[in-house]
């Protein structure tokens, strides 16, 4: 069952975004992720939560996201994390297919 990397994001510092993520799209191809949602236009409908970018992440499954976000593919971007944004990221897991 796939499961989703759901992330609310801020960029803090351009340059250092543009290399965490080039490091994180490589590496989440490497582990068979696909984009899914990778910035665009947002419409709040309800509430008061006002992301300014959000990024949703399909992975095979939940072990396949937590294997991708331990990896050290994947902790080469999280080394310029810090200076590149700030942000709020789940794993979600989605449902069967019928």
């Amino acid at each position: 069952m796939a499961a989703y990397l759901v992330s609310d994001v801020t960029v803090k510092d351009t340059a250092a975004f543009e290399t965490y993520r080039t490091r994180a799209a490589a590496s989440i191809a490497q582990y068979g992720g696909r984009y899914l949602v990778r910035g665009g236009s947002i419409e709040a409908l309800e509430g008061s939560w006002a992301p300014r970018t959000i990024i949703v992440v399909e992975l095979a499954d939940l072990d396949q996201a937590r294997a991708w976000y331990r990896s050290p593919e994947y902790a080469s971007a999280l080394a310029v994390r810090d200076e590149a944004l700030s942000r709020n990221l789940i794993l979600v897991d989605g449902i069967s297919a019928r």
